[in-house]
């Protein structure tokens, strides 16, 4: 009886190591990082850069699997009920954290199902009018609207996206009343911007900038907290008066919540490696994006403090639950 209690005692040991081993051996094999975007775009193109190079680091493949559809909600929900064994990564972003406050019942709770690993970049939302509109700057916009309440209407990618979200707060921070009109993308909203037939667009920085440049759409402001490269122009809504206003775009790597501590830490200090490259900087930087990195830590309160800020902004704007 007491060698049999030995090899049972012997077994549990064994078997409680398992997990220890896999984990310092991870990854063995394709690691899959979830995108709830479709190809294109600068979540995409985010994770493939991430992904081609920490294929060249961990001598394994790691691909991407766009899972575009229900704003983002499909993907996310996919990420977040995958094995957590490490081998299923998310390129998470800004409507994780809108979407908690934007939709009555989300499929997912972005702090509840998912460990945060590290935030990769930060982008920003640019303003533009068209020339016809008489608003040459910020000031001058906010009293065209005080003047025309509900009479400006404003342009964005869709139901949800980080564009809406910077017009939300614009209206709450600036107290006005500007219409929201949602689009299908960022280029048609654009093309309709340029056509004249809305007076204010907003969008992420790459695309707007020929449009700028060429004199179809006038600049009104950026929202970062700090003038962008890719605008270096273009003043940002905080040194313009409205103190404190920032409405970033970001992505960052998250994992299912119970995935190992070890592969978080990995994950975390590799993909802090590749951000600091200079060829991934340089890359980045030129798409319109900043590449940021961090600790999990910092970047969990990151995005508890954008779920707090969107939920303020879509309970203040009147923002309808979906």
């Amino acid at each position: 009886m007491n060698k049999i209690n030995g090899l049972l005692i012997i077994a549990g040991l064994v078997a409680a190591t398992q997990p220890a081993i896999a984990q310092q051996n991870w990854p063995a094999r394709t690691v899959r990082i979830i995108v709830p975007y479709a190809a294109g775009g600068n979540t995409d193109f985010t994770a493939r850069s991430m992904a081609a190079k920490f294929s060249e680091m961990w001598g394994q493949q790691v691909i991407v699997d766009n899972r575009p559809g229900g704003a983002t909600n499909i993907g996310s929900e996919i990420a977040a009920k995958a094995p957590p064994d490490g081998y299923m990564l998310f390129m998470g972003g800004a409507s994780n954290a809108v979407n908690m406050s934007l939709f009555a019942k989300p499929p997912y709770d972005t702090l509840r199902d998912f460990a945060p690993i590290v935030l990769c970049v930060q982008g920003a939302n640019l303003f533009a009018v068209h020339p016809s509109v008489p608003a040459k700057n910020l000031k001058e916009l906010i009293a065209l609207a005080k003047r025309q309440p509900g009479k400006l209407n404003f342009a964005s990618s869709g139901l949800g996206s980080s564009n809406q979200m910077a017009g939300e707060l614009l209206k709450v921070t600036a107290g006005i009343n500007i219409v929201h009109v949602p689009y299908k993308g960022n280029a048609p909203a654009i093309v309709d911007g340029i056509a004249g037939n809305i007076e204010i667009v907003i969008s992420g920085v790459p695309a707007m900038v020929p449009h700028v440049q060429s004199g179809r759409l006038r600049a009104i402001g950026i929202s970062s907290l700090e003038r962008f490269p890719a605008v270096p122009d273009v003043p940002t809504f905080h040194e313009s008066g409205l103190k404190g206003f920032e409405s970033s775009t970001w992505f960052g790597l998250m994992a299912p919540v119970k995935v190992p501590r070890e592969v978080v830490a990995k994950v975390n200090a590799d993909g802090n490696k590749v951000l600091a490259m200079n060829d991934i900087r340089t890359r980045f930087i030129g798409e319109g994006i900043m590449p940021k990195g961090g600790t999990p830590e910092t970047f969990t309160q990151y995005i508890r403090d954008e779920i707090a800020k969107y939920a303020n902004v879509i309970k203040k704007a009147g923002v309808q639950q979906l």
